[in-house]
């Protein structure tokens, strides 16, 4: 059955279109927010179609991502009482339990960590409003660590480029199904 190589077409279609940069803005904002999805589905194509534009990219996408983070902070601090259900309902109990407890040992720095983390990035930006962190500090490290996260990732995309787009199309069926067969595998491991 093959459906990674149409989802991997459609992606690259829309690395291209013309409202790329503003879709991957959107979707970086409220990713540190809400949505599961990570921004790397659209920054990573994009870096590998226009190599010149990766940091452009990486940058759109960290400034984003803050701004979102900024709004997850929010939701932490004054509405948290209204999201609390969700943090179960979505699954992200064990995560939220491990953010709180990363918070209270190790405080900012936790920040920094979570952007490269895979724990999702909205667990940690709400747990930061949740926790009453310094907000200039959780901004300002936010900003550090999805920059210095999302430029690795341009400027690797863009120095394989369209080469490696092709041969990376070639084995996504193998790649896709690997992907699957590991995440069932770490569920039932984890659960």
């Amino acid at each position: 059955m093959k459906i990674f190589g149409a989802m991997y077409d459609k992606t690259m279609a829309w690395s291209k279109h013309r409202f790329a940069t503003y879709w991957l803005s959107f979707l970086s904002f409220i990713e540190a927010i809400f949505f599961p999805i990570p921004p790397d589905i659209m920054l990573i194509p994009m870096a590998m179609s226009k190599p010149k534009s990766a940091v452009k990219f990486a940058l759109i996408t960290a400034i984003a991502s803050v701004l979102g983070g900024m709004i997850g902070y929010s939701i932490g601090y004054y509405a948290f009482d209204l999201v609390q259900e969700y943090i179960v309902k979505f699954g992200y109990q064990a995560h939220w339990d491990k953010a709180i407890s990363w918070f209270e040992q190790w405080g900012v720095l936790v920040v920094f960590v979570a952007g490269f983390s895979p724990i999702p990035y909205k667990v940690f930006t709400i747990a930061a409003g949740v926790m009453q962190m310094a907000f200039l500090p959780f901004v300002a490290t936010a900003f550090i660590s999805r920059a210095a996260r999302f430029l690795l990732l341009a400027r690797l995309a863009a120095w394989g480029g369209e080469k490696f787009a092709a041969k990376l199309r070639r084995s996504i069926e193998v790649i896709g199904w690997s992907v699957v067969l590991l995440a069932i595998i770490a569920y039932l491991i984890l659960r």
